[in-house]
């Protein structure tokens, strides 16, 4: 997209420039985006009166994590699964550290007992099966078909229970009208996808001329730029006090990137991976277990905890930093 784009401008691809221009105007379009996504899907859950858990776990994530299934399934098909699986595994620590992190720094979160039993359990279960998965170095469409059959469990489970649980209480202002909460929710992911593509192009055309090998590009800029919605949705759920869509985004989009993501990519195009190593899937599956020790605490993250996370994800980026200029 992003390239098309300047080829239509005269060629100026190369221009550093433009590249950060975009980068920046897709930030823009993100956290403009974040804002209506979470305005609709907030009405939207009080209308269909489910909690706002469900909805995060469900359209909100999906839809934030468009960005990381366009990236991971053309690389795939592009023979470079380094970089497919590498921004499901960088988005994902991504989404568990700096969001949740950032999110509680904003406003600590409050999490349902049954977010902490369920939820949070079996985003634990789907970091631990890629972990196993990834061991022979190969996602085979046996594997990919193991995710997939996961996905749909906890799918078919979230949607089944979706009546039950807190209904969140209606605002004092007129809620929104059905269709233009759709119509905001819509425009919203739009913004979300359309940003974080002109993003991530941006910034990995950078990267590429500086030669940043694909795993590393897949684990920081890549992951970084397609968890951009997640990040933003978090930020402005959590600062309008709307703990549920804000955990529950993160939950969603984790599982949604590991099961569905490479699930599907998996099934269409078997993947060798060379670049990921034992330590970025150990990060993975740390990050989880610790989010989920950290809910039991009052079933709430705190400012603190939330400070906690975030040292976490700079340590780790320190380290792939430091990989990079071995």
């Amino acid at each position: 997209m992003f390239h098309v784009f300047c080829a239509a401008m005269g060629g100026f691809s190369d221009n550093i420039w433009l590249n950060v221009f975009f980068v920046l105007a897709g930030v823009v379009l993100v956290l403009w985006g974040a804002d209506r996504l979470t305005e609709g899907a907030v009405s939207l859950a009080e209308r269909m009166k489910v909690s706002q858990m469900v909805i995060g776990l469900t359209i909100v994530a999906m839809g934030t994590s468009m960005p990381e299934f366009c990236v991971s399934l053309v690389s795939a098909l592009k023979g470079t699964p380094d970089l497919a699986v590498g921004n499901v595994v960088g988005s994902n620590i991504f989404n568990t550290l700096l969001i949740v992190g950032v999110a509680a720094l904003v406003l600590p979160i409050t999490i349902l007992k049954t977010t902490v039993r369920k939820d949070i359990p079996f985003a634990v279960l789907a970091s631990a099966a890629l972990f196993l998965l990834c061991l022979d170095g190969n996602i085979s469409r046996v594997d990919a078909g193991f995710l997939l059959i996961l996905f749909f469990f906890f799918m078919g489970y979230t949607l089944f229970t979706a009546k039950s649980g807190d209904v969140p209480t209606a605002e004092e202002k007129k809620p929104m009208k059905p269709l233009v909460a759709a119509m905001w929710l819509l425009v919203g992911l739009l913004c979300l996808v359309f940003g974080s593509n002109l993003f991530v192009d941006g910034a990995t055309t950078v990267a590429k001329t500086m030669g940043v090998s694909d795993a590393i590009i897949g684990l920081t800029i890549v992951a970084g730029g397609t968890s951009l919605p997640e990040l933003a949705t978090s930020v402005v759920a959590a600062r309008k006090g709307n703990s549920g869509i804000a955990i529950g985004n993160v939950l969603g989009s984790n599982v949604f990137n590991i099961l569905f993501i490479l699930g599907v990519t998996g099934v269409i195009s078997p993947m060798n991976i060379q670049g990921i190593g034992t330590v970025d899937l150990t990060v993975l599956l740390g990050s989880m277990v610790l989010m989920w020790l950290l809910s039991f605490t009052k079933y709430t993250i705190s400012r603190l905890e939330g400070a906690l996370l975030s040292s976490c994800y700079l340590a780790y980026m320190t380290y792939l930093i430091i990989q990079v200029m071995k």
